[in-house]
């Protein structure tokens, strides 16, 4: 008995070295079962050693079972610490080292724990209970079966989780309720939206006291945690950013906080292995639109190609850089040290000045212009605002390191806002740097992209480093077709070679722009 319960002890530590692997990449994938799963069939090698144990295991308990006498027979039970050591030795691989954003022990992962656990234990105690060649059997089969109990443990807790968020969805509600001269501004796109909220919230300050859900809040807990934690009688309008990774997700958010006003920022090519097309992105993004009571402000990009597309009845106002835009700006002056541009809004005609360098921030910032304008801001009292707006974090910001110059776009590239990044990074002059692991979640057209991607930067930078030499071979054809010199394209393992590699160039005035950085989960 004593030899079954070490081995079951043994195969309990390398358990639960790797439910910890498998539970982060969980949460990393948005705690969602069928997103886990295509992780499972892309990163099959993460899955390699608990198969390797599982058939290592079963021949020992096969040749066990059927061989009376290995060494002599008293002792023919401590076969078994052989595959449970192995499985210890192999979960060490699941030891994750220079992890960007570690495992978060929510309660609701906290929840999936105890249920994972006791689900670990009742097979492992089943397991020293037979005391016969079956246990081990039972032991590296649990060992294999790690992936799936991270997934059944979120399945057995669903209904649970359910009740939790309806509890907190409920008092999100009630506390809005009680905000009876609140105004909610909804904002959502497939890019610019995170921008867009922070400029607006700098803009409507002038007049309102504002809150917004802070940094990338933009799913339904997200906000709900956002009103139940932060949201004060003194509030006066709510800026409520909202995401989405397939439909129904934007109404979801729209049915707890019921937006007065919204912004569509673009429609594009993202998410689509979710999405599964562009118009599933369209109807998506257009459920903030059909949230909006009668006499709703809806303020949409005009100058974006898909929104302009989408046939959708109801009046909305546009804003952009051409003058077919109800708002529009032109005599855009665009360099490395900031923005300048008119805005006209009817009869109204004012120039603003920003810090922020892009031609794509001005339609951003024109958008925000246009809302707090029709929300009783005077141009004339937004110029100043205009002057305060500063980079949103990762997304395009501009940091002076040791006398480089760094453009920081690592937040979840698109195909758009690469393109806008490469055009961004060509208004500087010194050596141009790029620095990317490519774009993800594109679906079919993933391969398709990146290669465009790669021409792109080919015709702007002097030199390329690559992170992830599998994942960005199709970035590489495309640089390799536009006749790129190929001592200065570079792939890397890692963020950390790559910039160690930039840091050791010798050229001077060196501008480097970081596109994109994929989580742990790629």
């Amino acid at each position: 008995m004593i030899i079954y319960i070490i081995t079951a002890m043994i195969f309990l530590i390398a358990i639960s070295i790797s439910l910890k692997f498998y539970m982060h990449m969980f949460q990393l994938n948005s705690y969602a079962g069928v997103t886990q799963f295509n992780w499972y069939f892309k990163n099959s090698g993460k899955l390699l050693s608990p198969i390797i144990v599982f058939f290592v295991g079963e021949m020992i308990y096969l040749l066990w079972s059927r061989v009376e006498v290995f060494c002599c027979k008293p002792y023919s039970e401590y076969i078994m610490l052989i595959p449970a050591v192995f499985a210890l030795l192999c979960s060490l691989l699941h030891i994750e080292k220079n992890v960007k954003k570690k495992l978060v022990f929510t309660m609701r992962v906290i929840r999936m724990y105890v249920t994972d656990y006791i689900l670990i234990l009742a097979v492992l105690a089943v397991a020293v209970w037979l005391k016969r060649y079956e246990s081990l059997s039972v032991m590296v089969a649990l060992y294999a079966l790690v992936p799936a109990v991270v997934i059944l443990g979120n399945v057995i807790n669903k209904p649970i989780e359910k009740g939790v968020n309806n509890h907190y969805i409920n008092e999100a509600k009630k506390i809005l309720k009680g905000h009876n001269d609140l105004k909610i501004i909804g904002i959502t796109g497939s890019f610019g939206k995170t921008s867009v909220k922070y400029y607006l919230n700098t803009l409507l300050k002038a007049k309102y006291n504002v809150l917004m859900t802070p940094e990338s809040y933009n799913t339904p807990m997200g906000v709900v945690k956002t009103i139940r934690g932060s949201l004060k009688p003194v509030h006066e309008i709510f800026i409520c950013e909202m995401g989405a990774k397939k439909v129904g997700e934007i109404k979801e958010i729209c049915d707890i906080v019921y937006p007065h006003h919204g912004i569509i920022t673009s429609i594009g090519p993202q998410h689509l292995e979710t999405f599964k097309s562009l118009d599933n992105v369209k109807k998506t993004k257009f459920e903030l639109a059909d949230a909006l009571p009668e006499g709703g402000l809806l303020l949409v990009n005009g100058n974006d190609e898909n929104i302009k597309a989408y046939n959708y009845g109801k009046k909305m106002i546009t804003y952009g850089v051409t003058e077919d835009c109800d708002y529009y700006a032109y005599d855009i002056d665009v360099n490395n040290k900031g923005t300048s541009f008119t805005v006209k809004a009817g009869d109204e005609v004012c120039q603003f000045k920003t810090d922020l360098i892009g031609r794509h921030n001005v339609i951003n910032i024109v958008g925000t212009i246009a809302m707090a304008h029709l929300m009783g801001i005077s141009l004339k009292e937004l110029k100043p605002q205009v002057r305060k707006l500063e980079g949103v974090p990762h997304r395009l910001q501009l940091i002076n390191k040791n006398g480089i110059t760094i453009i920081d776009d690592a937040f979840n590239s698109n195909p758009t806002g690469s393109k806008a990044a490469l055009d961004t990074l060509a208004l500087f002059d010194g050596t141009k740097i790029l620095i990317t692991p490519g774009m993800v979640e594109l679906g079919a057209k993933e391969e398709e992209l990146n290669k465009e991607f790669g021409r792109q930067a080919a015709k702007v930078c002097d030199y390329i480093f690559l992170v992830g030499i599998n994942r960005t071979k199709p970035i590489y054809e495309g640089i390799k077709e536009e006749g790129f010199e190929e001592d200065k394209v570079i792939a890397f393992n890692s963020l950390t070679e790559a910039l160690d590699k930039m840091y050791s160039l010798m050229e001077t005035d060196k501008v480097v722009l970081l596109e994109n950085d994929l989580p742990d989960n790629y």
